[in-house]
């Protein structure tokens, strides 16, 4: 077998198949490999696993590869039909089960959706995400002012270095209340931190960003503006960290991270407890 070879991977479960995913992507990671991924979630009936095992074979019959396949199903009968396929399967939950039923002594009583399912015993927890979700959109890029004591998190920085993709992850991840206020061009000649922030001085946190890779992306926006330029770039950031430093604001660069590596941090570096749902 060609080790260089594209890997189908599949990620299947009876629920969402967030689990999978996250956790065949965590270990696909480690290798260096090229895949074409498909995610199948609502694997709940025989049928419907005997068709996605028929869609495994039928891709190992015509590269001459096995698939790898990720599942997270917890009915026995649906989970075995899948294992029995022409591919390299890895039972994410249930690899993790069988240790900790013999450390705890309990025998495990499994029900489908419950990790990502709307129960009534996580029903308190969906209502408050919503709610976060909710406050952040309300608050999102200075739209209101209004209500900022209910915020756990106010982001400050210059447009478009990632206030807002990282206060909705918070948001809809963790169910954090992240409102964010943006410094704009025309702020510059007098940059000063609005009064209405003032009080809530435990709860800001200032993004920033390279110049050039703010430019580069305010360019896919409106390309060969002012706007864009790294002339401009180069005073609103320099600017905005001055701010960030006189009023001791802590600030993370986010050149280099990802949303969730951003959001992490800040949670982190601020404190805030991580909400699971």
């Amino acid at each position: 077998m060609d080790v260089n070879a594209e890997r189908s991977v599949f990620y299947i479960s009876d629920g969402t198949a967030l689990t999978a995913e996250v956790l065949g992507h965590a270990v696909l990671s480690q290798f260096p490999l090229t895949t074409q991924t498909l995610t199948l979630p609502f694997v709940q009936t025989v049928q419907r696993a005997q068709a996605v095992k028929a869609q495994i074979n039928a891709i190992c019959q015509q590269t001459g590869v096995r698939p790898l396949v990720f599942i997270s199903i917890v009915t026995p009968e649906i989970r075995e039909i899948i294992l029995q396929s022409d591919a390299f399967c890895q039972d994410i939950v249930q690899s993790l089960v069988a240790p900790l039923q013999q450390e705890l002594g309990i025998a495990p009583a499994p029900v489908a959706n419950r990790t990502h399912g709307l129960t009534a015993s996580n029903l308190g927890k969906y209502d408050a995400r919503i709610a976060a979700i909710d406050y952040t959109l309300a608050h999102d890029d200075g739209i209101s002012l209004r209500g900022l004591e209910d915020a756990q998190l106010i982001l400050l920085g210059v447009s478009r270095c990632g206030k807002t993709p990282t206060s909705l992850y918070l948001a809809m991840q963790f169910g954090i209340r992240a409102a964010n206020y943006p410094f704009i061009a025309d702020d510059m000649d007098n940059l000063r931190l609005p009064a209405a922030l003032k009080p809530f001085h435990n709860k800001l946190f200032g993004l920033s960003i390279d110049p050039e890779r703010l430019s580069a992306i305010r360019q896919e926006r409106a390309e060969n503006s002012r706007y864009a330029s790294l002339r401009q770039c180069r005073m609103e950031v320099g600017e905005v960290e001055a701010l960030f430093r006189t009023h001791q604001i802590r600030y993370l660069n986010s050149t280099n991270f990802s949303v969730e590596e951003i959001a992490t941090k800040i949670l982190d570096i601020m404190g805030l407890a991580r909400r699971m749902f």
